[in-house]
């Protein structure tokens, strides 16, 4: 129904976004990879997914259409909903993704925090075919950031609005700045969510 939003950046939080377009500011849950990449805009665009059920209508929004198309194929899945979706989608790029699915890597995928070992395997049986072409279209790499008190705390904030506690994601994000003491705010979060 729609294809994409165009508009001024109104708010910006790792799960959601608002879009001011016409005048009509409009809700978009994102992921991870899109909050990273929409980061510092003031006017974007963004491709949506429209889902409307019994008890909501839901706008998912993504930087890219390699990202929405892989949120279309996972959603696809039976027993993957679009929270699922977009958990998978804030854990690994588009491109991680395709191959973490070609390559039949289910250890890896069910990593995933609420994503088991059958749900990774179901996914992989059947999307192993459909995700060869997906990855070739990615954005430029965010900018490198030093880490600092305030990096740390944004990449805890956004830990905790994901369902993580607060205790355990304070303690994979020391580990992945132990190891990556330059990495970028949103590369921080996407590491420590394959720890948690």
């Amino acid at each position: 129904m729609y294809e994409y939003l165009s508009g001024r950046l109104d708010e910006l939080n790792p799960n959601y976004a608002v879009v001011e377009c016409a005048g009509v500011g409009y809700m978009v849950n994102i992921s991870l990879q899109t909050y990273a990449a929409l980061e510092g805009a003031e006017s974007v665009k963004i491709f949506v997914h429209f889902i409307v059920r019994d008890d909501a209508q839901i706008l998912y929004g993504f930087a890219s259409r390699d990202e929405r198309e892989l949120f279309r194929r996972l959603i696809g899945v039976s027993g993957v909903g679009g929270g699922t979706a977009r958990m998978i989608l804030s854990t690994f790029s588009p491109k991680e993704l395709a191959t973490i699915i070609s390559t039949d890597n289910a250890k890896l995928l069910k990593n995933v925090k609420g994503l088991g070992l059958k749900t990774a395997q179901k996914i992989i049986v059947e999307l192993r075919d459909k995700v060869l072409d997906i990855g070739s279209s990615e954005g430029a790499d965010a900018g490198v950031l030093s880490p600092d008190n305030a990096i740390t705390s944004e990449a805890l904030a956004a830990l905790t609005m994901l369902g993580f506690t607060k205790a355990a994601s304070d303690k994979a994000i020391k580990e992945v700045l132990k190891e990556n003491p330059n990495a970028a705010v949103e590369e921080i979060i996407r590491l420590s969510l394959k720890r948690l």
